[in-house]
């Protein structure tokens, strides 16, 4: 059985707060500010994968996906990266619990069973291996 608790966190925990909150605030902010940021030519390095192999690794186009989804492009935003859309929106709850857990001093500890946690890791690595065929063999990059 799935087991939700609030309490006092430890410094791991912190940890895993201040990236949730701050990195996850840290990158719609980039995103938001992708097509401005992309004509003074100040983003981020091309993928290492994409440059050594000339194919798009598993993440290839995450970033403009998620700038289309700002702009309200969904098909554009499927296009670049099938499993951006989806990323973008799950993005702000985990942003916003992140910045909750570094005000309030309270962390959610989640004990979730081995079989379920399976499960999860199956469906995350089927979907990131559908996500990356549709990348290689149909919509490119």
């Amino acid at each position: 059985m799935v087991s939700i608790a609030v309490a006092r966190p430890d410094p791991e925990a912190r940890v895993r707060d201040a990236f949730l909150g701050l990195g996850g605030t840290a990158w719609l902010g980039y995103t938001f500010l992708y097509p401005s940021l992309a004509t003074f030519h100040t983003v981020l390095p091309t993928c290492p994968f994409l440059l050594l192999t000339g194919h798009p690794c598993p993440f290839c186009g995450g970033t403009r996906s998620f700038s289309a989804m700002w702009r309200g492009d969904l098909f554009h935003a499927l296009r670049l990266y099938p499993l951006g859309p989806l990323l973008f929106l799950l993005t702000f709850p985990v942003a916003a619990y992140g910045l909750w857990a570094l005000m309030t001093r309270r962390s959610l500890t989640v004990s979730i069973p081995h079989r379920v946690q399976k499960v999860f890791t199956v469906l995350g690595v089927a979907a990131l291996a559908c996500s990356w065929s549709l990348k290689l063999f149909l919509l490119g990059n």
